[in-house]
């Protein structure tokens, strides 16, 4: 697996899964080799010479499947190139000031630190109405206050792909011990 990237993502509804395998398709056309795979299915990161960890946010939080896989790996994850990503607000403008101005939740940020990730992003979400419970629609509407629809920007997912794509192809990535 020397040179291949892991994408790896948690997603409840499938809207991260699908940021996850945009990021791993401009990965493929950048001629890199690239494995998307939910955070649940990857028991060790440490074949891979650079990871991508994308999150969905639901309430300000990272599900706890995401915030595991931060704190199982994190030695793994300090010792190679990372980019992580949120995924959730809705709504037009700035994402990240539609978040509050934060580029990652809080109970995440002590690990992360240490991690030291080249870049964190954060990408428009998509809410589908049909697709989640009365609870979290309840939630949303008056908890929230997020607007719903895909508010995915996928100009800025592919744009952000391709400076890592760069970045990976243009730094020597040392053989991973």
């Amino acid at each position: 697996m020397e040179g291949n990237i892991l994408v790896a993502y948690a997603s409840k509804y499938g809207a991260t899964q699908e940021i996850a395998e945009k990021i791993g398709e401009v990965l493929h056309q950048a001629g890199l080799q690239a494995d998307v795979l939910p955070v649940a299915g990857v028991r060790d990161p440490s074949p891979y010479q650079a990871v991508i960890l994308g999150s969905a946010v639901y309430i300000g939080q990272w599900p706890k499947d995401a915030v595991a896989f931060l704190r199982a790996h994190e030695k793994t994850l300090a010792a190679r190139p990372v980019w992580l990503f949120s995924s959730g607000p809705t709504g037009e403008g700035d994402p990240v000031e539609l978040v509050d101005g934060w580029r990652l939740p809080a109970g995440v940020r002590p690990v992360v630190d240490r991690i030291r990730p080249r870049d964190t992003a954060v990408f428009h979400g998509w809410i589908d109405p049909k697709k989640i419970n009365w609870i979290e629609k309840w939630s949303v509407q008056n908890l929230v206050k997020k607007p719903f629809g895909d508010f995915r920007d996928w100009d800025t997912i592919v744009n952000w792909t391709t400076q890592i794509a760069f970045a990976v192809k243009e730094t020597e990535l040392s053989p991973v011990a």
